[in-house]
């Protein structure tokens, strides 16, 4: 096998596929790159066993053929090469030579018969998804996706395709993200399923502002056609929580706040907040909100901001994290906090289809 491809068009494929490549894996050949060359295209595909991606780029191939290669020192050395076009040949045991300019270097791969297939979806359900709506709706809720393992159906991403919608739903139980979207679908389509957070990182990373991308579901995995690449992966199996419950549906005060300035009020005023006691206190009086953080033995932070509010005057604490997450995530001009108590959870809402739950933290004083 032999190929002549530009350092730029290889490194980036090569960036496209390589980060479900993990350092800790047991089995040598999963830290590798399949490539195959043909038809004036190199294919490459890397593979977890969860999670598989596939890229393509044109190369001038002399001698058609594939290979395996570890994919991290192949790209470091292509990122390293002095010239712009980069020549490699692999012999019979697997050898690769790359020259380029006056470097010169040797790595040793493995057969392409050792490399995992990635499964097939012959008889699977299909959706047409706006590669655009699709990626607002992860940036606004993957950032809610639980990191905690032990309770593994929260670690991904909730999609459902229900009456000519489709809901995705993050949460690690002290918030939660939801967005809904209209989509046309077959009825026999509906279904609901749990796509892991490794695959929607994946996702984010493949996805761009134009065109759509072709999802393919069966019993246990989802595939996504995007831009000539392809992503597999394993589904999450179990039941979801039902998250509707915890959505509260009898809000009585509602604040309408500048986004931008919330978020940087916020930031700065949590620098005083601790691990120990991270909390930010909101004080709501006339069209103003107090943000104020107090820590024993640091000090304490407060500053004004003028709001849309005319409901009675409480105080509510929230994590300055989960507070601020929604916020970096939007992009509204203003968003509204529908509040109950100060014991009872807030709801950040914006004029269109999103909302997040957020749990009150207990404060003294």
């Amino acid at each position: 096998m032999k190929f002549t491809i530009s350092k730029q068009s290889f490194i980036d494929a090569l960036s496209q596929v390589q980060h479900v490549v993990t350092n800790r894996t047991t089995l040598p050949i999963l830290s590798n790159v399949l490539i195959e060359a043909k038809d004036g295209q190199l294919k490459l595909t890397t593979t977890d066993l969860d999670v598989g991606v596939v890229g393509s780029v044109e190369a001038e191939i002399s001698k058609e053929g594939s290979t395996t290669l570890p994919v991290k020192r192949l790209a470091s050395i292509v990122r390293e090469l002095p010239a712009e076009m980069v020549e490699v040949s692999i012999d019979s045991k697997n050898h690769a030579s790359i020259k380029c300019g006056p470097s010169f270097f040797k790595i040793i791969g493995l057969g392409e018969d050792e490399f995992p297939p990635l499964p097939t979806f012959d008889d699977a359900k299909e959706f047409k998804i706006s590669q655009e709506v699709l990626l607002d709706a992860l940036k606004k809720t993957s950032y809610a996706i639980s990191t905690d393992e032990t309770r593994y159906v929260l670690n991904g991403i909730y999609a459902s395709f229900k009456e000519g919608k489709m809901s995705l739903v993050a949460t690690d139980g002290r918030r939660l993200a939801m967005v809904e979207n209209d989509l046309e679908f077959p009825a026999s389509n509906e279904c609901d399923v749990i796509i892991p957070a490794k695959a929607v990182n994946e996702l984010q990373r493949l996805l761009r502002s134009e065109g759509d991308v072709s999802m393919r579901l069966n019993d246990s995995q989802v595939s996504f056609e995007i831009n000539g690449s392809l992503l597999v992966s394993k589904l999450i199996e179990g039941n979801y929580p039902n998250y509707r419950q915890v959505i509260p549906s009898n809000t009585t005060e509602r604040v309408e706040v500048s986004r931008e300035g919330f978020l940087e009020t916020v930031r700065r005023v949590s620098i005083l907040a601790t691990d120990k006691s991270n909390s930010v206190k909101l004080a709501f009086g006339a069209n103003t909100v107090d943000v104020m953080a107090n820590t024993q033995d640091v000090g304490e932070a407060t500053e004004q901001i003028d709001v849309k509010y005319s409901g009675k005057e409480f105080a509510i604490a929230f994590n300055p994290e989960f507070l601020m997450a929604p916020l970096k995530n939007l992009s509204t001009e203003n968003v509204y906090i529908d509040m109950i108590d100060e014991m009872s959870p807030g709801v950040v809402r914006i004029d269109g289809s999103f909302l997040y739950v957020i749990m009150p933290m207990r404060v003294t004083g």
